[in-house]
């Protein structure tokens, strides 16, 4: 009852905090430790894919009909890995953001200690894909230089509403590629077991990025929600297409010319890539994300279908 004499933005902190302490509660009873969790002392077993074939860029091309068994398998070893370098790429962006946003916080609230967690949760990501990348025999894969520079900007200058979904569009499309994955009996036991630990622990990471993209929304005006629109698109835009890296075509000992011409035109790829964000879509459709610009980048990078009725006026 005493809540209820509450205003409202001081009933709208409490509820944040109830669900930053759910959120630390979970943490603490369900994490993992992936340097024993995962088995990284036996040796890289070749008879297995690194992912799904299904999720192959090359999947349902004529480039793959002429593929061995054994080029199959290497080329999604050398994908997987590339996702996983991408991965670390955009946590290591992720932390920035969030160290930047809580710096002056207060230390005993709630959410400040979840946010810590989060970053404590992405570290052990990211050293978790470095080490499967390496375990899977491929190089450190990295967008390319203008790429890199572009987040660089972006973990120094987005902030608010823009940051967080942003973390979302990535945590979204790796989560939906990797829960196929882990369930997948063709793809390394190893590289399953750091998939499932990736899906268990990052569901947390985006429940906390939808929460906070809504609050930071909810006085927002229409010049701040058309910008970060776009910029939240642009970003989208530069992790998507940074997944795959042109280099694991020739690490996998294919014609890297062909190997992109199909790549880049495989109707197959791109469904899969539009039907996994349908969820991330209608989300970002009901904060009013999905403006006429960004609408563009997403269909540029092959996240949404070509008619969509879900536009911010």
């Amino acid at each position: 009852m005493a809540s209820s004499t509450l205003r409202p933005e001081d009933q709208d902190r409490l509820d944040e905090q109830d669900a930053a302490r759910r959120l630390l509660d979970s943490s603490a009873k369900l994490s993992y430790d992936p340097v024993t969790e995962v088995d990284w002392d036996t040796p890289l077993d070749k008879d297995f894919h690194g992912a799904s074939p299904e999720w192959s860029t090359l999947y349902g091309t004529a480039y793959w009909n002429e593929l061995t068994d054994a080029q199959r398998k290497e080329l999604t070893r050398q994908e997987a890995a590339s996702v996983a370098s991408t991965g670390i790429w955009f946590e290591m962006i992720l932390q920035q953001m969030v160290l930047r946003d809580i710096y002056t916080t207060d230390a005993t609230d709630p959410r400040f200690q979840w946010a810590l967690t989060e970053i404590a949760d992405e570290c052990r990501h990211s050293i978790m894909f470095a080490r499967g990348a390496a375990k899977l025999g491929a190089p450190a894969y990295r967008p390319r230089r203008a790429v890199v520079e572009l987040g660089r900007a972006f973990k120094t200058l987005a902030f608010g509403e823009a940051a967080y979904a942003a973390i979302l569009v990535a945590e979204e499309v790796l989560d939906v590629m990797q829960r196929d994955w882990m369930r997948d009996e063709r793809v390394a036991p190893f590289v399953r077991t750091i998939n499932n630990i990736h899906v268990v622990e990052e569901s947390r990471h985006m429940k906390f990025a939808r929460d906070e993209t809504r609050k930071r929304l909810r006085h927002a005006g229409p010049l701040r929600r058309q910008l970060n629109a776009f910029v939240i698109a642009v970003a989208s835009y530069f992790i998507v297409t940074s997944m795959v890296n042109r280099k694991v075509y020739e690490n996998a000992g294919l014609d890297t010319r062909r190997a992109l011409t199909e790549a880049g035109s495989n109707e197959h790829h791109k469904s899969l890539m539009r039907s996994s964000c349908s969820g991330l879509m209608e989300f970002l459709a009901s904060a009013r994300l999905l403006t006429k610009p960004a609408l563009v980048l997403y269909k540029r990078a092959n996240l949404i279908r070509a008619e969509r009725p879900e536009l911010t006026r």
